[in-house]
């Protein structure tokens, strides 16, 4: 009788280490997104033709954007972050409009500067971005149509109006459809070895403005000169190892510049609020803001019978500003912020009575207010 040998048992599989089994999750959950996106893809493509057939102007609709990452976000996600949402989704609908159509937006350059950065938080990075030398550069980017969109900085906490954006806007022809605010910390960028080395000091007028108690403080004896923008005070910087130039950390990177001092501005809660100006401005939401121009003759209480019309209707006024008119010398036109959309009926009431009493009105855009502001295009 032939003894049977029995072949040894198999060692059970070895257990996959916890990590790497989460990381195997991952990759398949990442697959399966991708796959998503694909699929997101090819109807933003379909999206494009019909739009086309349809001879739509302009195919980004940041009314439509606004209402879906407003969904998203309120529906949530666990543990994902909800700024992280809207970050994520963003970049998925600024992807899927660039298929349907490349999305041109302009700002005020050039690269490297606070509207730059702006810009891409509100549009993403798949735009075809177009650098402006100047305010009145991105004005006319607008109007030509060459751009749909621009992107220029209205007002500062720290130094209020910036009065070329606002002499632009009265100037007419194109609307805000969105502002946003951004909160700005200047850095000192330079090749010196140290403060004491520096004798020049670059910079856009507006962030020496915001620095200047700490330059005073810290850079006594150097000379102040003023620049087009903070990009281009680090160009300057750039070639002078005695120079340093006022601007942003992103700045500092992309001029290859070592960041000297972080957070120079004079107050630590400084922040800018850009705008958005398009051909038109936003439809009503329940959270907007309109900004408004208007003119009263030269008369004791002309100004004041003006507002006081928009109280007598509801209408919260948040900021005045007065500018010089172009076409007389010693008279002055005002921009107001007003809490409301223009169609909402109290503020469509004090408009009209408005109206009747000043020199003439303008209304210079409705739009979301910041916080409640749509981030980047949609498909």
């Amino acid at each position: 009788m032939k003894r049977r040998i029995r072949s040894p048992a198999k060692p059970p599989p070895a257990k996959a280490p916890p990590l790497a089994d989460v990381r195997a999750r991952i990759d398949g959950i990442d697959d399966v997104i991708l796959g998503l996106l694909a699929e997101r893809a090819g109807l933003a493509k379909r999206a494009g033709v019909l739009k086309r057939k349809a001879k739509v102007e302009v195919f980004h609709d940041p009314d439509r954007e606004r209402k879906v990452l407003e969904r998203l976000v309120g529906k949530g996600a666990r543990a994902f972050p909800p700024d992280a949402i809207r970050a994520v989704f963003r970049e998925i609908m600024s992807g899927c409009l660039s298929i349907e159509e490349p999305l041109r937006v302009a700002y005020l350059g050039p690269e490297g500067t606070f509207s730059q950065m702006a810009a891409r938080h509100l549009f993403g990075l798949q735009p075809r971005y177009r650098e402006c030398a100047t305010i009145d550069a991105v004005f006319d980017a607008v109007r030509s149509k060459d751009a749909a969109y621009g992107v220029v900085p209205f007002e500062n906490s720290t130094e209020g109006a910036v009065s070329m954006t606002s002499d632009a806007l009265l100037e007419g022809g194109l609307r805000i459809k969105q502002e946003y605010v951004l909160p700005v910390s200047h850095c000192v960028l330079s090749r010196a070895t140290s403060l004491g080395a520096i004798d020049t000091v670059y910079s856009h007028p507006q962030a020496l403005a915001q620095c200047r108690a700490w330059i005073a403080r810290h850079l006594p004896r150097a000379q102040v000169v003023q620049t087009t923008s903070t990009a281009a005070a680090a160009r300057e910087a750039q070639t002078d190892d005695r120079a340093a130039a006022i601007g942003s950390a992103v700045a500092a990177e992309l001029h290859d510049l070592p960041v000297l001092r972080s957070s120079v501005q004079d107050r630590p809660e400084n922040a800018t609020r850009f705008v958005v100006i398009a051909r038109d401005d936003a439809p009503p939401t329940g959270k907007d803001r309109t900004t408004i121009a208007f003119g009263v003759v030269d008369q004791k209480g002309a100004l004041r019978r003006v507002l006081t019309l928009f109280e007598k209707n509801g209408v919260n006024l948040t900021r005045i500003e007065s500018r010089p008119s172009r076409k007389q010398a010693w008279h002055y036109v005002f921009l107001i912020d007003v809490d409301g959309h223009r169609l909402d009926p109290h503020l469509a009431k004090a408009l009209r009575a408005v109206e009747r009493t000043a020199d003439f009105v303008k209304i210079v855009g409705s739009y979301p207010r910041a916080g409640s502001t749509p981030r980047g295009p949609s498909a």
